[in-house]
């Protein structure tokens, strides 16, 4: 009987990989799928129901499909020569002769002669991006000047193209250093040359089945799928993945000196973390679902995503790690080998020391923790504006110097049309209407199909300044039944949508985040300093932005979804630490302890695993800071800087002081706030003599 149970036990971790085996056998040919589905198109990034949005859903529909827009920008410092606009003529001309575009290009030369810019549309590509790309791509090789003519390919149909060029390099770069952070962390936590490669392959692992997951929910449920997301998911999979890893591991390592078997142990090891692991990974899912509510596509198309790089890591850190680990036995942590029966090398803990001060002065360490993050939450104040389109580059392509020529060259007009789709039985009094509007330069009338006719519309003032905001406005004031697209009303729409979703998104995840914690800690107390604690957090990381974005790296302006998405990833990432700790302080007190010795066990016991956990994160996050794109280095600094402060400062210094200081009231109404009631004293029996 014995032997047989011996002889089951022994199986289950074959049985689990062949499992996985089969899972990824019927997820291949899925997860190839997903770069298919992936579309950056600016449709995936706008609001569902902006007017810019509906406008450019319109402009698919019409005869030709989607406008490329660009414009050649010819230019020479001492004024353009005879020679000069000869070249610009014949180039231009071979264009048109190549493509079919919307018009005959017409010169438009710059008062200072230095200048002299074609503006090119077709509908060549429609709404295909390699064909958008292509299309750019080859007037870009017609497009050509020398012996000091300058000649660059602007428009938003460049900015396009480059844009898409950085997203198309987040699938490979991305993993890539991601994995190599990942690798590096990992050898330097385990110093063993083999352990590390388990959970960094288990991860590979989770990636993979997320790709095929989320190619699902595309096909199924119309999911959107954009670079920015993928690579989030592909973020997620390995930070979250592998601070799973390393609480398991390190439960398992310690399970390993009191149990023989490592079944045994890996059985105790899953039952010990695996509460605080499955509670971790529902508040970060349950965070991110919150982002479905958003109205703006990218960010709720973020949403799914993320979740399902969470859950599979979840999976497969619970069930494949477990049966390798188990497969591979004790000697996968050589040379630091557990042995059953052995105590670890005692060793003076950095997060004793540092728990021992914060449990001397609670209330010192915790105002003067909380002056400091509010301080710098102070710096938030100094974030730069909204950012422009031609500054979201972290490199000048050539799209944003053709812009930035355009700027110089033309100071007081603008080379980038607004679009205005009306119905195309008003056509002709909505063109009149239009050119009475104050700050309308001109407007012509355009494509007409599907019942709506465009309409293209040049205002006086130059592109995303506050003056052609204005007159984007007065359009929209003035129109009843039309709408106003085009890349700047485009970026008046995310603004607003931004504010509008973060009214919505930030108390939904406050609230589910509360619930969670609420029901895993049965305590109002803790869960309202534990969410609290990462709010702070927040505010502090876009206070260093703040302090850092346009003084030291140079950023023109900040996306305007920066403070929604860092929410969302810092308050249900950071409570997952929280998590681990209140978890642990709640067993400690459920074994008898009293409230300051389980806060300082639990930090004593758990820290170097959230310190380890959060360097990990960070790192991962921080790979989005090399990317070269504004708006994710931004995310990529706030997220990275907000984990390192919640796991260096506030988990291990504020939490700790706050539960020392608020004593049992920390896990009130549970019954755990409430003093153990002495044992009544015993009658002392009568001594017969």
């Amino acid at each position: 009987m014995g032997a047989g149970k011996t002889k089951g036990r022994r199986a289950i971790p074959w049985v689990v990989l062949a499992l996985w085996v089969g899972v990824l056998a019927i997820a291949s040919p899925f997860a190839a799928k997903l770069a298919d589905v992936q579309h950056d198109r600016i449709t995936d990034y706008l609001p569902a129901s902006a007017d810019s949005t509906k406008a450019a859903e319109l402009q698919e529909r019409l005869p030709g499909g989607e406008t490329t827009e660009l414009v050649l920008v010819y230019h020479r410092d001492g004024g353009l020569t005879a020679a000069d606009r000869a070249t610009a003529q014949e180039q231009v001309t071979r264009v048109a002769g190549e493509h079919a575009l919307t018009g005959p290009p017409q010169g438009i030369p710059s008062e200072d002669g230095t200048t002299l810019m074609y503006p090119v549309a077709s509908n060549e590509p429609g709404t295909d991006e390699e064909k958008r790309d292509a299309f750019v791509d080859a007037v870009r090789q017609v497009a050509h000047g020398e012996g000091g003519l300058t000649v660059e390919v602007g428009g938003t149909g460049a900015l396009a193209t480059d844009a898409s060029e950085v997203y198309n390099s987040l699938g490979g770069p991305l993993l890539y250093t991601t994995v190599a952070v990942v690798a590096v962390l990992l050898i330097l936590i385990y110093r063993s040359p083999v352990l590390w490669l388990v959970p960094l392959v288990v991860a590979g692992i989770a990636d993979y089945l997320s790709m095929a997951v989320a190619y699902g929910l595309n096909q199924a449920f119309g999911t959107s799928v954009s670079g920015q997301s993928s690579g989030i998911m592909t973020i997620l999979v390995f930070g979250a993945g592998t601070d799973y890893a390393l609480l398991l591991v390190s439960r398992y390592r310690e399970e390993l000196r009191r149990i023989e078997r490592p079944y045994d142990a890996m059985r105790a090891a899953l039952r010990g973390c695996g509460p605080a692991v499955l509670a971790s990974s529902g508040t970060v899912a349950a965070g991110l679902l919150c982002l479905l509510a958003a109205d703006l596509n990218s960010n709720r198309g973020m949403g799914p995503l993320g979740t399902v790089g969470v859950l599979c890591a979840l999976v497969a850190m619970l069930t494949l790690l477990p049966a390798v680990l188990v497969l591979l036995g004790r000697r996968v942590f050589w040379p630091l080998v557990p042995a059953y029966g052995s105590t670890p090398k005692a060793r003076r803990s950095l997060f004793a020391a540092m728990g021992t001060s914060a449990g001397r002065r609670p209330l010192t360490v915790l105002a003067g923790g909380a002056v400091l993050l509010g301080a710098l939450a102070l710096g938030a104040l100094n974030l730069p504006g909204t950012v422009k389109q031609q500054d979201t580059f972290v490199d000048t392509p050539e799209s944003v110097a053709a812009m930035e020529v355009l700027a110089r060259a033309y100071p007081q007009g603008s080379a980038q049309p607004i679009d205005v789709l009306t119905p195309a039985a008003r056509a002709d009094a909505t063109l009149t209407t239009i050119q009475g509007v104050d700050g309308v330069d001109s407007a012509r009338k355009g494509r007409t199909g599907e019942g709506w006719t465009e309409i293209s519309v040049t205002a006086s003032a130059p592109p995303q300044s506050a003056a052609e905001t204005a007159t984007i406005e007065r359009l929209r004031d003035s129109l009843d039944g039309s709408y106003v697209g085009g890349a700047s009303a485009q970026q008046i729409d995310l603004k607003d949508t931004n504010a509008r979703d973060r009214l919505i998104v930030v108390p939904l995840v406050l609230l589910s985040v509360l619930l969670i914690l609420g029901v895993l800690l049965r305590s109002l107390v803790a869960p309202l300093l534990l969410t609290a604690a990462v709010v702070a957090v927040w505010g502090a990381s876009l206070g260093l932005g703040g302090l850092l974005f346009e003084p030291v790296f140079g950023f023109e302006g900040t996306d305007p979804g920066l403070g929604l998405l860092t929410f969302v990833f810092l308050v249900a990432l950071g409570v997952d630490y929280g998590i681990f700790l209140m978890h642990r302080m709640r067993e400690e007190s459920l074994r008898g302890a009293e409230p300051a010795a389980a806060a300082l066990t639990a930090l004593r016991t758990t820290g170097g695993v959230i310190a380890s956990a959060g360097l990990v994160l960070a790192a991962t996050f921080a790979v989005l800071t090399n990317m070269g794109l504004v708006q994710l280095v931004e995310l990529g600094f706030v997220i990275a800087v907000g984990v390192l402060l919640d796991t260096f400062l506030v988990r291990t210094y504020l939490v700790t002081s706050a539960s020392v200081a608020l004593g049992r009231r920390v896990w009130w109404p549970g019954r755990l706030a409430r003093a153990p009631e002495p044992e009544p004293a015993r009658e002392r029996e009568p001594v017969v003599g």
